[in-house]
């Protein structure tokens, strides 16, 4: 049995992390150092989502996949050039803060109320894909307060694997504790996944999808909708890198177990 599905990937853009990203108080709150001229990419749990939503609507005819981002429209137009040439996907674009500083439940909401905006949107055939972190919202309760606010109970988090099975249930891969996956099984959309890495590579490039995502993309940061999501309540004390601390001695035919006690008394202080 083949069933189309509703593909919601809830993805945001992070500054390129070989950057000096230098964090400063600003009049607002917390940010980055010259935030505006940092390249940006698309967040790399986020990259994994989209690109296993792709795999599967690839297998499944009559599916559609969305990407809904949040962030600053210029730089979303900077990443989608390059994202828009790897899979299909329709994007709706939302004009905010991508700053790690905002709250992930501000930004769960303003994704949220995008994602029911959506037209002809069946929750019946509804799968919301995300990244189970991010690196630049580390908070991780992202994707749960999405699952919540959508009134969708089943959320599977650190997704390596999603397989269809012929009577339409889902087989989920998990990461747990100590290393280890256990395989959950979903009846039926709609579901909430948080990715981990997946198991599919990078897409190569593809002018000709470029071409045919960029028709509607560029359309689409047209019409991005302002949002505000900042961290309301909240104050930070300080901001700062973390310090940098190096002790080094070198020392001539020391036994590993002799190595091994230094370690753990350097540690232990």
């Amino acid at each position: 049995m083949s069933t189309a599905y509703q593909i919601v990937v809830c993805g945001s853009i992070v500054p390129d992390p070989l950057q000096t990203l230098e964090p400063v108080a600003s009049p607002t709150g917390p940010a980055l150092k010259n935030d505006m001229m940092l390249p940006a990419w698309l967040d790399p749990w986020a990259g994994h989502a989209l690109y296993e939503a792709a795999n599967l609507a690839k297998q499944h005819a009559g599916s559609k996949v969305t990407l809904v981002s949040l962030g600053p429209k210029a730089k979303l137009q900077q990443v989608m050039m390059t994202v828009g040439q790897k899979v299909p996907f329709e994007l709706v674009a939302l004009d905010g803060s991508a700053s790690g500083f905002t709250e992930p439940a501000e930004t769960a909401a303003a994704l949220v109320e995008a994602i029911a905006a959506l037209p002809g949107l069946d929750k019946s055939k509804l799968l919301v894909f995300g990244g189970w972190e991010s690196a630049s919202r580390g908070a991780g309760v992202t994707m749960q307060c999405i699952a919540e606010r959508l009134g969708i109970s089943d959320v599977f988090l650190g997704v390596d694997e999603l397989k269809v099975q012929p009577d339409g249930a889902l087989d989920i891969l998990e990461r747990i504790e100590a290393g280890k996956h256990q395989i959950s099984r979903c009846a039926a959309p709609p579901a909430v996944l948080g990715w981990a890495t997946g198991n599919l590579p990078e897409p190569k490039n593809n002018p000709q999808v470029g071409m045919v995502n960029m028709r509607a993309v560029m359309p689409a940061l047209q019409k991005a909708k302002p949002v505000k999501v900042a961290a309301d309540g909240v104050t930070f004390a300080s901001v700062a890198l973390p310090k940098q601390m190096r002790d080094t001695r070198i020392v001539k035919d020391a036994s590993p177990d002799e190595i091994a006690r230094e370690i753990v008394e350097w540690i232990k202080k």
